[in-house]
């Protein structure tokens, strides 16, 4: 079984806003912003990639911008 290494906390967010190039911070899976109950929901469905990617909102302070990124699962 792969696994997203942002969200078992293998790996720490690296990448940077491409309008202003400062570093994102991470929200979360975008399927915890879906509703309440999301994020309590069994995770067998991720997001339409067939398992291959794990899709974080991460949000620009500076920008105040919101990004999605997809995260190679390992």
């Amino acid at each position: 079984m792969r696994i997203c290494p942002l969200c078992n906390g293998l790996t720490e967010i690296t990448y940077k806003c491409p309008r202003c190039n400062v570093p994102l911070k991470d929200n979360g899976r975008i399927e915890d912003f879906l509703d309440d109950y999301s994020p309590y929901l069994q995770q067998d469905l991720p997001n339409g990639y067939a398992g291959s990617t794990c899709t974080h909102l991460l949000y620009c302070p500076h920008c105040r911008e919101d990004h999605r990124w997809e995260i190679p699962l390992v």
